[in-house]
């Protein structure tokens, strides 16, 4: 599609052609984020940049996608050659915008050019005198959470952007009634599904037919109030497909409860007026008309759903693409109602889901690629199946009743353990021949356990009732035969049990078929993820024509498929909406000697430049590991050459370096051997840095040694990949990379900025925070912990950021031990930044947090820092109420995303600018929040980071009286500092997505994660034969310790995890 648009468009303006070729032509000697050590275990980046060679395991794809979300890491450094390619791509990619203009306007994408619908404007600009108000000093109060947005900013570019939404338009008396559904006895999942399908079938129900919504769970919507509210129902169950439930079908007792009437009229007027209040029913209008969107493609038979928001088609004109190991990705669509100022609001942005492939099991089990027995049981948990070797059987409607069937797991030695004649297998995973269970008609007795019911199944089954000296044993193999008259054709596959470990109930594999629309829950392998990202990362214009053509329709807001949206007199606005935005100017950003670098495109170069302040590397040396199974890259002469050239390259950017003490091979069997230890701990006496050369691309064998360096000895650690360091091409920006790493790691500041550019951090009196949570992957130990990360400046360059590292509870997003860690900032903030005194303001970024945890972070963690502030400063600071506390929510997993509709206003991808920034048009008047893309996209869809100010103690105490040039009021004094933040991250020669104190924190997690490893990874199909008689993950692993994130003294308040 790229190449083609390149062949096919026009050059646009030479400038622009000139600009982008020097700017990839200057880049090549160091390149973004891409440093060294990512080759073997990347750390975050942006997710759009490019397509990673290698990915990190935990950092690999949960199975749904967010567009370019499917990007996790960046893993390798771009060559010279690649750089070329770049290059000239990136000298002929201007004329891409020109595709996106026509495509644009072909599609009518851009509703009313030229026009920003002037209603929401004039609430906007209303809201403006009111919130001035709230800044007067005396209204401040030390407890006041979510701040009134003090007023939009004015600083930038004015631009004019389309937004992956589109608006929702209620009559304006709509009323909503809600009902809790309760369903005894309790049912889950799919069951609980169907059953809500059946309530909405009976007779008390069935006259609501159009005029009712509901999540299929827990609550339901309608549009009148239901006369049989408290009403018990009762649903006697049936499969679907069938006209009349079994004779002995379960039989459940349903309440429709109502709980309140939900005027979104009252909603609306409240939207178009200027009062600053809360409106108490927001969220729950806001929950009810999303589950009266999301009924239709819970609904639809042709869709399949993952959570509450995501649809995918599973019709013949479903896009999919092969994963892979038995999965393939189908392309879908997110969507979300959201309340702005003047409107309600439906955000729709693409989404990718791995899903399992549909048709037969064998084909699945073949597609998987391992013989591990234990691996595959774990891939096949839980798959719907349905069966082919009965007759068909069909409704009255003519239609085939689909026999379905779970799987439990493979067959296994220990099954039906508790039946007197238990079944007879020779090996876990065993074929059908190899399978025997007891057959007598009604056979082989239960032990103890009275009442027990049998499985239930036909032939198939391991018989639980009669006496066990009355039958025989048969093989599934025989048993088909016998039965059914069929042969099995491939009797050596696993048989699969359907039914549980005491009741199991054996089927083959070839009578299966995998049911489609089935998500994998699973952590996606290397491969996988690397074409997911393939399939995922796509130009801004081809995802906004996805959501145009496709996406509005399959999330159900298309009038002529959901019927639904009639019935309830609901509109849909005729396209996305526009909204404007501003494009802020990048700082100048400064090394040795005052020479600075003028970024271009968000991105710079350090040609005869050095770093700002570098550190001192006096001991170190290097080691060459090798492993029996993978070939060395170096013999010794070679690599003390490229060592020689290495400590060169050191110099002549900055760092005073002593030449490498000799060298040394280290001949390993295995990432665990027991000659790692020993051989750091040597090095870690004697040395501040050690360079390690490894063989492959080995996560195991990188987590261990960081787990080992970091926690035991105190030891700095640089990994590389021996065939990229080998690379003669592209080298010395190699270096240059790996540089930028290890003068952090020793104490160094790579760049700063100019003062004016960081405003009251530069007067030395604000700590700025990065704090974030990690959790365990699906797959991991059941008790592997969370790990929570705080990071800090300790002086104004905001060039060094200390991490300190806790364990909690997994799962658990608030921050047990925010206290205790902060304290030790503060500490660091008088040791290392060498101050007399506590800082004046704490303005922190919080990482991770979703928007229903917003209260949480007020209720939970700031308290816990102003006792900390308490306990630290002194009472004649703590009585002018110091330190001032500003938060401020990172937020990345949002679905907006925004899209230029001017040639000028595009960057050579067709993507907005770097410095782009949103505070109008999606957001909501009364809060104070901001959508900032600081980055250039390489490729894919850029996404802005979303930053929401919780709490604000400091920038509207300290300009409440005056706002100082050239800002034009609060607002554009937080959006200018953030963005201009996003020029420090010491790894990178470009401004970066996420802002440095939240990006430095996640790397932190991402760090504590290699000490966990044994917890929290999961293992995939490529690893899957080490598995042979070990534990499956998923189980509970060696209890987690506070000291499996301790590090080590002498590197504990340095940039250790960089």
């Amino acid at each position: 599609m790229f190449a083609k648009l390149l062949k096919k468009s026009q050059a646009c303006l030479m400038a622009n052609q000139v600009a982008a070729t020097e700017a990839a032509v200057t880049s090549v000697v160091i390149v973004g984020e891409v440093v060294g050590e990512e080759e073997v275990i990347p750390e975050v980046v942006e997710e759009e940049e490019v397509i990673p060679e290698v990915v990190e395991e935990e950092e690999a794809i949960l199975g749904v996608v967010e567009e370019e979300e499917a990007i996790s890491e960046v893993a390798e450094e771009v060559t010279e050659e690649e750089a070329e390619e770049v290059a000239e791509g990136l000298a002929e990619g201007v004329v891409v915008v020109q595709s996106l203009m026509r495509f644009l306007r072909k599609t009518n994408l851009v509703q009313n050019p030229g026009v920003i619908n002037p209603k929401v404007a004039k609430v906007e600009d209303a809201m403006h005198p009111i919130a001035k108000k709230t800044l007067d000093l005396g209204s401040l109060k030390l407890s006041e959470g979510n701040p009134t947005r003090p007023g939009y900013g004015t600083k930038g570019i004015k631009v004019e952007l389309t937004a992956n939404y589109v608006e929702l338009l209620p009559p304006s008396n709509m009323v909503l009634y809600r009902y809790d559904i309760d369903v005894s006895p309790e049912a889950t999942g799919r069951k609980r599904h169907r059953l809500v399908e059946l309530l909405l079938q009976t007779p008390e129900m069935t006259p609501y037919k159009g005029s009712v919504a509901t999540d299929f769970r827990s609550t339901m919507v309608s549009k009148t109030k239901l006369k049989h509210d408290e009403d018990v129902i009762e649903v006697q169950y049936r499969s679907e497909g069938e006209d009349d439930p079994a004779a002995n079908a379960a039989v459940y007792k349903i309440r429709v409860k109502y709980t309140n009437t939900l005027s979104v009229g009252d909603l609306v007027d409240w939207m178009n007026s200027t009062n600053t209040a809360e409106f108490g029913d927001k969220q729950d209008i806001t929950q009810a008309l999303n589950i009266f969107i999301n009924h239709y493609a819970k609904s639809a038979k042709t869709l399949a759903t993952i959570g509450s928001s995501k649809s995918f088609s599973l019709g013949q004109n479903a896009t999919k693409g092969d994963l892979g190991s038995g999965l393939e990705v189908i392309r879908g669509f997110f969507s979300s109602v959201r309340v702005a100022t003047c409107r309600i609001l439906v955000n729709i942005n693409v989404s990718h889901g791995a899903f399992y492939n549909a048709g037969s099991l064998p084909a699945l089990m073949n597609s998987y690629g391992t013989r591990n027995t234990i691996a595959l049981e774990k891939f096949l948990k839980l798959v719907r199946v349905q069966t082919s070797h009965l007759a068909e059987k069909k409704n009255k409607a003519g239609q085939v009743i689909p026999r379905v069937k779970t799987i439990f797991g493979l067959a296994r030695k220990d099954d039906g353990h508790k039946l007197a004649n238990r079944p007879r297998i020779t090996k876990h995973g065993a074929g059908a021949k190899e399978v025997e269970f007891w057959l007598d008609g009604e056979a082989s007795a239960p032990a103890p356990k009275p009442g027990a019911e049998g499985a239930k199944g036909k032939g198939k089954k391991v018989p639980t009732k009669g006496p066990a000296t009355s039958g025989r044993y048969i093989s599934v193999f025989d048993f088909f035969k016998q039965t059914y008259n069929r042969v099995l054709k491939n009797p050596e596959l696993p048989v699969i049990n359907c039914g549980n470990r005491e009741n199991p109930m054996y089927l083959p594999a070839e009578v299966c078929n995998v049911v489609p629309g089935q998500p994998s829950k699973a952590k996606l392998d290397g491969s996988q993820t690397q074409q997911m990202i393939r399939y995922a990362v796509r130009k801004p214009w081809e995802n906004a024509r996805s959501i145009q053509n496709e996406g509005i329709a399959t999330v159900g807001l298309d009038a002529n498929t959901n019927l639904l949206l009639r019935s309830f007199g609901l509109q849909v606005g005729p396209g996305l909406i526009k909204v404007p935005g501003r494009i802020l100017n990048g700082p100048k950003v400064i090394y040795k000697g005052n020479k600075t670098a003028d970024p271009r495109f968000g991105s710079w170069n350090m040609i005869n430049i050095k770093f700002n302040t570098g550190s001192t590397l006096a001991k170190w040396s290097y080691v060459m590991i090798s492993l029996p199974y993978a070939r060395d890259s170096f013999d010794s002469n070679g690599l003390m050459r490229v060592m020689q050239e290495f400590h060169q390259g050191l110099i002549k950017i900055g760092l005073t370096a002593n030449a490498p003490l000799p060298g040394q091979r280290l001949q390993l069997q295995n990432p665990d051997d027991s000659n790692l230890g020993p051989f750091l701990k040597r090095a870690a006496d004697g040395l501040d840095l050690l360079f390690i050369v490894l063989p492959e691309a080995n996560i195991p064998l990188y987590k261990r040694i960081k787990s080992i360096a970091d926690k035991e000895y105190g030891l700095h650690t640089i990994c590389s990949v021996g065939s990229k360091l080998a690379k003669d091409r592209g080298r010395d920006q190699y270096i240059a990379n790996v540089a930028l790493k290890i003068n952090l790691k020793l104490g160094g500041i790579n760049q700063i900025v100019e003062n004016k550019n960081l405003g009251i951090i530069d007067q030395n009196k604000t700590m700025v925070v990065g704090i974030d949570v990690t959790h365990p992957s699906p797959g991991s130990a059941s008790n592997a912990p969370s790990v929570s990360a705080m990071v800090a400046s300790v002086d104004r360059f905001l060039g060094q950021w200390p991490a300190t590292l806790r364990i909690q509870r997994g799962r658990q997003e608030n921050v047990d031990a925010l206290g205790e860690m902060f304290k030790s900032r503060l500490s660091l903030w008088k040791t290392k930044g060498k101050h007399t005194t506590l800082p004046e303001n704490i303005l922190m970024y919080r990482d991770g947090v979703s928007e229903g945890q917003y209260d949480m972070v007020l209720a939970q963690e700031l308290p816990q820092i102003r006792k900390a502030c308490e306990e630290t400063y002194p009472a004649t600071d703590t009585k002018k109420g110091l330190p001032r506390i500003t938060i401020v929510i990172c937020g990345k997993r949002h679905k907006t995303r925004f899209y230029p509709t001017k040639d000028q206003d595009c960057d050579r991808s067709g993507n907005t600018k770097p410095g782009t920034v949103v505070d109008r048009g999606v957001t909501d008047a009364r809060n104070w929040d901001f959508f900032l893309q600081a980055h250039a996209a390489l490729q894919g869809t850029a996404r802005p980071c979303h930053y929401y100010i919780v709490h604000d103690e400091i920038f509207r105490q300290i300009y409440a009286k005056q706002i100082p040039p050239p800002f034009g009021n609060i607002a554009d004094i937080v959006e200018d500092l953030t963005h201009n933040m996003c020029y420090l991250f010491g790894r990178a020669t470009k401004a970066v997505s996420l802002c440095p104190p939240a990006y430095y924190a996640d790397l932190a997690c991402e760090r504590a994660r290699c000490y966990l490893a044994s917890l929290y990874d999961t293992p995939t199909p490529s690893a899957a034969q080490s598995l042979a008689g070990t534990s499956v993950a998923g189980g509970a692993g060696a209890a987690p310790d506070a000291s499996d994130v301790q590090i080590h003294p002498k590197l504990r308040d340095t940039m250790f995890y960089i």
